[in-house]
């Protein structure tokens, strides 16, 4: 299992979890042979995958669905639900269809637009509790949501700009990990040289100047 699963799964301890979009629910095999959770529900929406997902689990305690997200889930299932390996868009528009069946805690990675995930999670009342980017082919955002009361604000934002936390992960930008300042830089460069940028990438290259221009001012003080 690549390492990208391997930080999810380290993030994820329950009775019963359930994965959507399981492809070869190697992300379920791993949590029961670890002992991490003790029975898994892998759902799948494709044949193929479905497919890949029933021989992978044979002998194990766990269930295949064929289903779309949380459609066959009841309220209070399981424990534990991930998301892994979509857009930010598909994973909020899987969570939002079926609010009531949410379990308490969640671990989402998205390919891309964490920033959607986390301003789903300020909506919906989930807590960030952990995040961690897993250095792989690309740097993947994964991050661990709790439920919590909708009227408190996630303490995970405060102190920080929320612009840029939404961005980039609120704890992400609290621990400034050499590798990942280091990778702002790399695109600070790469969003530079270009004349014309969509708003997307203007409001990105904005933040981005905002984060380094802060660890500079941090740096300088220490010193």
């Amino acid at each position: 299992m690549d390492v990208r699963l391997k930080t999810v799964a380290h993030l994820i301890r329950s009775a019963v979890h359930a994965d959507v979009g399981s492809d070869h629910a190697q992300l379920i095999a791993f949590l029961l042979r670890c002992g991490r959770i003790k029975r898994g529900i892998a759902i799948e929406n494709k044949a193929q995958p479905y497919r890949n997902s029933k021989k992978n689990l044979a002998g194990l305690a766990a269930d295949v669905w064929f289903s779309d997200g949380l459609e066959n889930l009841d309220t209070n299932e399981v424990g534990s639900l991930s998301i892994c390996g979509m857009g930010g868009e598909s994973i909020v528009k899987i969570l939002e269809s079926h609010p009531d069946r949410v379990p308490q805690t969640i671990v989402l990675q998205p390919n891309r637009r964490g920033d959607l995930v986390r301003q789903w999670g300020l909506r919906a009342g989930f807590h960030i509790s952990d995040e961690q980017i897993a250095w792989g082919y690309w740097p993947y955002e994964i991050m661990k949501f709790e439920r919590a009361d909708k009227t408190s604000r996630d303490p995970a934002y405060s102190d920080v700009d929320l612009n840029a936390a939404l961005l980039f992960g609120p704890l992400i930008l609290r621990r400034r990990e050499d590798r990942f300042i280091n990778r702002l830089r790399e695109e600070q460069v790469y969003l530079s040289q270009f004349k014309k940028l969509k708003q997307l990438g203007r409001d990105r290259l904005s933040l981005i100047d905002y984060v380094l221009g802060q660890q500079c001012v941090s740096g300088s003080r220490q010193e």
